[in-house]
């Protein structure tokens, strides 16, 4: 059996480099019967270097965020953490609870990289201010932002500090296009890399007839054709939710299918790429 194959990785704009395939949580630890699956799939994704793990606060109000923390107690210092604080707890005092809430959970001292979930009521400028306590501190090392559309990111990027954001994390597969006007080129052009959640858009664009013909031309799955069209993007990481390990084998090698003019093409008919801006779509 050979080696699997090495996993493409995307700088951050520090300079460290993460993996452009990683492994969300959305959903985990809501069923007690599939607990022991969802451990096995996230060991596995560590074996195989999908070091990145995403979940967040939110996520059955921390119930995932425990589950990685039990899982990765043998292996933290193996995997690049990322998890989210809701808008409601986003001032400078209560973010640096909402961490510490979730270092607890996580079983570890630091977070890799801390995001701010989506825009809520409280400044911008407040939850940077608890963003810089928390890397004083060192319970934190990168932060960044989701659901943020181009305006957001403007306003983002006015404030002082405001230009470390690490990720953009956004809703982005073949049947969420609305980036590619204009949030994801300003991403690209200021080296931020674009996290995209749902790329198989929780598995509803999976039948679709154009996507089965490309995944038959290649010998894959439909899946693995939707994650390599993520993929095929500069400065995009996919964080397809897991919980199976024939689930991981299978995107996992989606990092070797590269698709072709003819099947970009075929895609496009399918699945038109926007003519103007798009508000920023959100699960």
């Amino acid at each position: 059996m050979g080696q699997p194959p090495e996993v493409r990785t995307v700088p951050l704009p520090s300079g460290e480099h993460v993996p452009a395939l990683g492994q969300g949580t959305w959903g985990w630890a809501q069923d007690p019967a599939r607990r022991a699956g969802e451990k096995e799939s996230l060991l596995l994704g560590l074996d195989l270097g999908l070091t990145l793990i995403d979940t967040a606060e939110m996520y059955g109000q921390g119930a995932a965020e425990e589950l990685v923390g039990e899982t990765l107690a043998a292996r933290r210092d193996e995997a690049f953490l990322v998890t989210k604080v809701l808008p409601y707890n986003a001032s400078r005092t209560e973010t640096v609870n909402a961490c510490e809430r979730s270092l607890k959970r996580l079983r570890t001292d630091r977070i890799d990289l801390y995001l701010l979930h989506w825009r809520g009521a409280v400044p911008l400028a407040e939850t940077l201010q608890a963003f810089e306590d928390l890397l004083d501190a060192g319970k934190i090392r990168h932060w960044g932002v989701s659901n943020f559309d181009p305006a957001d990111l403007r306003e983002l990027a006015a404030l002082p500090g405001g230009d470390a954001a690490a990720t953009n994390q956004v809703l982005y597969n073949l049947t969420r296009r609305g980036i590619e006007y204009d949030l994801l080129p300003r991403c690209q052009e200021t080296g931020v890399p674009v996290m995209a959640y749902s790329p198989v858009e929780q598995g509803r664009l999976l039948p679709a007839p154009a996507l089965r013909a490309v995944a038959r031309r290649h010998e894959a799955t439909p899946a693995q054709v939707a994650l390599a069209w993520v993929l095929r993007q500069s400065g995009v990481i996919a964080i397809p939710r897991t919980g199976r390990a024939d689930h991981v084998r299978e995107n996992h090698a989606a990092l070797t299918l590269t698709l072709t003019d003819d099947d970009l093409a075929a895609l496009d008919d399918a699945f038109p790429p926007v003519r103007g801006p798009v508000p920023l779509e959100m699960l």
